[in-house]
């Protein structure tokens, strides 16, 4: 998904090549594979009025992350945000990164 979000529709091989830098264990059927399940759950499109077919995301990355982790909020934490916070909290998040949080919360406190 990042790498079509990040570089627009693409065919297996392009999302193949591009993904290598990241994950060079990655084979062209893997990532073949991994695209027609995704296709298959309604998370890509595929065009398939030309050879090769070319795949694209089936929403934009913000609504579909949004979409997502209301779902694990849900699932995996009983509906509470602050859970999901605090489990990501520990150990999960560099000191620059919770420096950032930090910041981003004074700033909500500031704005309410």
């Amino acid at each position: 998904m990042r790498v079509l979000w990040r570089s627009g529709p693409a065919d297996a091989k392009q999302v193949h090549q591009a993904l290598l830098s990241e994950r060079p264990e990655a084979t062209y059927a893997t990532v073949l594979r991994q695209l027609q399940l995704m296709h298959a759950k309604g998370l890509l499109t595929r065009d398939e009025s030309q050879r090769p077919q070319r795949y694209a995301p089936a929403q934009k990355q913000d609504k579909l992350q949004t979409h997502l982790l209301k779902d694990l909020i849900a699932k995996a934490f009983a509906g509470s945000g602050k859970a999901l916070v605090l489990a990501a909290l520990k150990g999960h998040v560099s000191a620059k990164e919770r420096a950032d949080i930090q910041k981003l919360l004074g700033d909500e406190d500031q704005a309410l």
